[in-house]
């Protein structure tokens, strides 16, 4: 198996283009404003994403999502 490891800017420029299809623009333009003004404690929200979580069901999750894609 085979993992490809994305950069910050391709992953950054990936979710633009999901937003901007599903936001348009005024409302991507927006949310971008909003996001990169880094309101908020990453370390905190991360822990609260991810708490429960372990490596095995985020790669499932990942599968799943993967599968579901296709």
């Amino acid at each position: 198996m085979k993992i490809t490891i994305s950069s910050e800017q391709e992953i950054i420029r990936e979710a633009e283009v999901i937003l901007m299809k599903h936001l348009g623009a005024a409302k991507t333009s927006r949310f971008l404003a909003a996001w990169r003004q880094g309101v908020g404690d990453y370390l905190e929200i991360k822990e609260g994403l991810f708490t429960e979580e372990t490596v095995d069901s985020l790669y499932e999750k990942i599968l799943n999502y993967q599968k579901a894609q296709q």
